[in-house]
């Protein structure tokens, strides 16, 4: 059954960066079977008092094939003006029936009873994104485990260091856990770069490349140049530059919340209480080893930012650590800000708004056209409101969602950062999409289209590890068809495992590409990426979902342009969709997709009516069909 939609996209706002002060168009679409309606409008809440504008029918169907003020497709468009009183203005819209049932529609959907203000859907007159940023497909590379240069060979292995060759089995346990040293290097990423380029990424994201005392090098002992086990400074160089020959951006990884306890920062605090940078950590006597650090690891020693100096050195200004790699030589596209959910805050000290704000204002300084993810492993909604953020790096609105409706069930969760259960709970397709909306809610659309997409990251198990059978290509299909920026972790492509965060950090198995069992994998990604990448409606298009089932859900993403149908199954279904498929039906006929995994179909369910078709699967199965665009009043 349809119903009414709004969602943030260019079909239904008016403008995406809106400045503070100005009115915005905004549109409803009620389909006819809702029912007749008294009144439409929005409900906003600017400086936390309720605001009323009532909408206006701006096209109506009135009789078969006639409509008011346009030619339309069966939808009722309602639009009304809302002005942006506040950086983040709220607004949900209020349907009035003609029997005086109402209905809020908001970023969870339909609701018969007043809903939370933290659902509204949201305009953001902070600065805008990047145009780049919801185009993205993001490759992640853990340096050590992704590729070795021929120059590694030539470089000692550090004291802290346990060598390991390529081949070598992981060791889970410490002090190899943190300290095995596979020597992968920037050389060798660069030399690397024609993979991903077949795949069809356009951004790569590097977890941390400065000295360190560990393989992650999220300890880092300095942020002034990075490490020389990688290849040094001139190494990143080489690398930003053949990766932008390519099209590829590169951002790269900073450590907000911590240092490590080698870093010249700490240390010198540690020698001398009256130096300044003694105020750059939290020392206490009564703490474990006399300071705070991250959950307690005393080799990452938690920052202060209560410390001017701090901001300074760091994330103030042109001369400071933030500024200095998206400037030449260097010349990174941005950053993914580590623990960012956790910097600045402790105990009754919250800095954090204050940390990410000073971050973005110096990278609209240096280079506005960069991208500021930030990792919230849990809800961080409250984080992501568009003023620095432009998305999140978070497991809630989509991974773990995925994760208990595509996982097989009892799945061990690997005890990853992401996953603190014991074990992933099963859910129905209708619990997935609940679970979905319910976190997505809490962002406005624009932050929505810069989150990750993640089915894991180098802090989880592998999503291969324990899927359902055949359930890969359904998984990496939501990645790249849902809202959001899709996530390739290294290794993933080859159908590489892993138990847990550690253990999914393995090095690349070069040479395997045309294996039996990778071969089929690699080429579902190349397939995927590029679906993603063919069509911008999958970038920027607006989301409607069509049917929900335990074992098949099915969306569409809309823009004027085009359309393009999703439908994905965990194992045999089937399900009737509405759908608007426009004149004439032929070319749409018999629903050749534009890529299909598994046995998934698409047929009309009536020759009569071109409006409803079956999507039924076989068993595991994605697909993705490419439709008109909607019939849509010209703004």
């Amino acid at each position: 059954m349809l119903s009414p939609h709004h969602d943030g996209s260019p079909l239904h706002v008016s403008t995406q960066s809106p400045a503070l002060g100005e009115t915005v168009r905004v549109r409803l679409r009620v389909p006819a079977s809702f029912g007749p309606l008294a009144w439409v409008g929005t409900r906003s809440n600017p400086n936390r008092e309720p605001r009323f504008d009532e909408a206006v029918c701006i096209m109506a169907p009135v009789a078969e094939g006639e409509t008011v003020g346009a030619v339309g497709d069966g939808w009722t468009w309602w639009e009304a003006r809302v002005e942006v009183e506040n950086p983040v203005h709220g607004y949900r819209w209020l349907l009035v029936g003609g029997d005086g049932r109402q209905h809020w529609l908001n970023q969870v959907g339909l609701s018969e009873v007043e809903t939370r203000d933290h659902d509204d859907f949201k305009l953001v007159a902070h600065e805008p994104v990047p145009e780049w940023v919801a185009e993205s497909v993001l490759y992640q590379v853990f340096p050590d485990r992704f590729a070795r240069s021929t120059a590694a060979d030539e470089r000692e292995t550090p004291e802290w260091a346990i060598p390991a060759e390529w081949g070598d089995a992981l060791d889970p346990e410490p002090p190899g856990r943190s300290a095995q040293f596979f020597g992968g290097d920037l050389d060798g990423v660069r030399e690397k770069l024609d993979h991903l380029s077949g795949l069809g990424v356009n951004l790569l994201y590097l977890t941390p490349v400065f000295p360190a005392r560990s393989n992650h090098r999220y300890d880092a002992s300095t942020f002034d140049h990075v490490d020389e086990l990688l290849g040094g400074d001139d190494a990143l160089v080489r690398l930003v530059e053949a990766a932008h020959a390519r099209g590829i951006r590169v951002i790269g990884d900073l450590t907000s919340n911590h240092s490590g306890d080698a870093h010249e920062w700490f240390r010198t605090a540690q020698a001398d209480p009256a130096s300044a940078e003694r105020d750059f950590y939290y020392f206490d006597d009564e703490a474990p080893n006399g300071y705070e650090s991250w959950l307690g690891v005393p080799s990452l020693p938690k920052f202060d930012w209560s410390s001017h100096e701090l901001r300074r050195r760091f994330v103030d200004g042109p001369d400071s650590i933030v500024a200095k790699y998206l400037q030449p030589p260097f010349g990174l596209d941005g950053w993914r800000i580590d623990v960012a959910n956790m910097t600045g805050r402790l105990c009754g000290v919250d800095l954090n708004g204050e940390v990410r704000r000073a971050i973005r204002r110096t990278m609209l300084a240096v280079n506005p056209d960069t991208i500021l993810l930030g990792e919230s492993t849990n809800d961080g909604a409250s984080d992501f409101q568009g003023d620095a953020w432009h998305g999140a790096m978070s497991y809630t609105p989509f991974t773990r969602p995925l994760w208990s409706w595509l996982q097989a069930p009892g799945s061990p969760a690997g005890g990853g950062i992401g996953f603190a259960l014991a074990q992933v709970p099963v859910f129905t397709g209708r619990q997935f999409v609940d679970a979905h909306l319910r976190f997505a809610a809490g962002y406005p659309w624009r932050t929505r289209l810069g989150g990750m997409n993640a089915l894991d990251t180098h802090d989880t198990p592998r999503f291969a590890t324990n899927a359902r059978p055949g359930t890969v290509p359904v998984g990496f299909g939501l990645a790249v068809t849902m809202p959001g920026i899709p996530v390739v972790w290294a290794g993933d492509e080859f159908g590489l495992t892993g138990e847990d965060g550690e253990a999914s950090r393995t090095p690349m198995p070069w040479g395997t590409e045309q294996d039996a069992s990778v071969a089929p994998v690699l080429d579902a990604y190349r397939r995927l990426v590029e679906l993603r990448r063919s069509h911008e409606v999958l970038a920027t298009g607006g989301v409607r979902w069509l049917a929900v089932t335990d074992e098949l859900v099915a969306f569409v993403r809309e823009s004027a342009e085009e359309s393009v149908l999703v439908v994905a199954a965990r194992s045999a279904a089937a399900v009737e969709l509405h759908v608007s498929l426009g004149e004439p039906l032929v070319p749409f006929v018999p629903f050749v997709p534009l890529v299909a995994f598994g046995g998934v179909r698409l047929v009309a369910s009536d020759a009569s009516s071109a409006d409803v078709v079956t999507a039924s699967a076989d068993g595991p199965a994605f697909g993705a069909w490419r439709m008109p665009g909607v019939v849509a009043p010209a703004w």
